[in-house]
């Protein structure tokens, strides 16, 4: 079950701001300073609130209000289990609380900047012209509260280039507090085409991965879908700039009517002029956004998608290029390309249908997005039978 990462709570004099949560042993161990940290009591130990009180915590996380308690306090929360140990969010306006860093979940993102430079047809995150760059700010006062461990970080948008040398500022911080960590930026490319922009981010490679959509090996389709006349050419001069310089890329392409037909086309243009890729993507349609109000452009089959993927999957795998399908739940997919199915969408947004729960190979598969339709689950669910691989 996928869970919220918007809650409210009760607030009683917990000043605004972005808070690591722990419970009582993980605190005590300092690896956090005791300002930026709220105790989490609501599955005990019990503790003295007085002793608690004069270690410096920021305050305290409880299930209902602690008469007596020396600290802040948040409680009453809407959805209990959203929040968890070693989460990090953000407080504000009274008690409206955001999850920005979850530790137990499959994949964690910085979101950078609501604006585009491409206004793509089946965007699930539409652009807004706003003056966001408070994000930055504040993403760079997250990063000491993530935890060191984490093995990848996503950084999203909009569009995260136009930030321009503040995505570098940002992208070095991380670097800075989160060293085993890979980052993967997810970008449409186009800035780079500018190779002094390209140079900026030098001293990143081997510490990021881009993540570049491809729609199409001709301009005309790819142009189309991102609707920008000229985003094919800035985007290959990207790539191959990036490339240039010995950055780690992946090219992705959203799967739909205006993608599948030439699919295979792409899969051997990847392979021919991008040869330097480290990763080939092939993702399903999250129906969010751009894609609900375009759904008579982009619906597709999923019997469909799944004929025409699988000559340019077996193409680039035969080619030794490593190649991935992303939510595309296994049951939509011919047995051959199970293996290159991932459990790919984030727990946050992922459910499953009715029809999963005796499939055999739920363990194994993604699923579907949380705004995929009952009916659309229902139309293509069909448990798998056997035992789980």
């Amino acid at each position: 079950m996928s869970l919220t990462l918007h809650v409210r709570a009760v607030n009683v004099g917990l000043p605004d701001g972005l808070y690591k949560v722990l419970g009582i042993g993980e605190a005590l161990m300092l690896q956090h300073l005791p300002k930026d940290i709220l105790l989490d009591l609501r599955n005990g130990p019990a503790v003295a609130l007085n002793s608690v009180g004069t270690l410096g915590f920021a305050g305290i996380i409880s299930a209902t209000f602690l008469k007596q308690c020396p600290l802040p306090q948040l409680h009453s929360i809407s959805t209990d289990d959203a929040l968890a140990s070693g989460d990090a969010i953000r407080v504000s306006n009274g008690g409206k609380v955001n999850v920005l860093y979850r530790r137990g979940a499959n994949a964690n993102t910085l979101f950078v900047t609501e604006r585009c430079n491409s206004l793509c047809l089946m965007c699930s995150q539409p652009p807004r012209a706003v003056d966001d760059s408070w994000r930055v700010r504040e993403l760079i006062d997250l990063l000491p509260l993530i935890d060191r461990e984490l093995k990848v970080l996503g950084v999203t948008g909009g569009e995260p280039t136009l930030l321009r040398e503040e995505l570098l500022r940002l992208l070095t911080a991380a670097k800075r507090f989160l060293p085993s960590t890979k980052l993967h930026i997810l970008t449409n490319g186009r800035s780079f085409a500018d190779p002094k922009f390209a140079d900026l981010f030098h001293d990143l490679r081997g510490h990021v991965t881009w993540a570049i959509p491809l729609y199409a090996d001709v301009a005309r389709v790819h142009d189309f879908v991102v609707q920008s006349n000229g985003a094919f050419e800035q985007t290959m001069h990207g790539l191959h700039n990036l490339g240039e310089r010995r950055h780690s890329v992946e090219v992705r392409c959203v799967l739909h009517a205006q993608t599948v037909p030439r699919i295979t086309e792409l899969g051997r243009f990847i392979y021919r002029n991008l040869p330097f890729a480290d990763h080939v993507a092939l993702m399903g349609l999250e129906p969010m956004g751009f894609a609900r109000l375009n759904m008579a452009l982009l619906a597709i089959e999923p019997a469909d998608v799944s004929v025409r993927i699988a000559p340019a999957v077996g193409f680039l795998h035969q080619a030794g290029m490593n190649v991935s399908i992303y939510n595309l739940p296994l049951c939509s997919l011919q047995r051959a390309l199970w293996p290159f199915a991932r459990k790919s969408i984030s727990d946050w947004k992922n459910e499953y249908a009715a029809e999963c729960q005796t499939c055999a190979r739920k363990d194994d598969c993604c699923g579907f997005f949380k705004s995929t339709s009952p009916e659309w689950r229902s139309r293509i669910a069909t448990p798998i039978s056997g035992t789980a691989a």
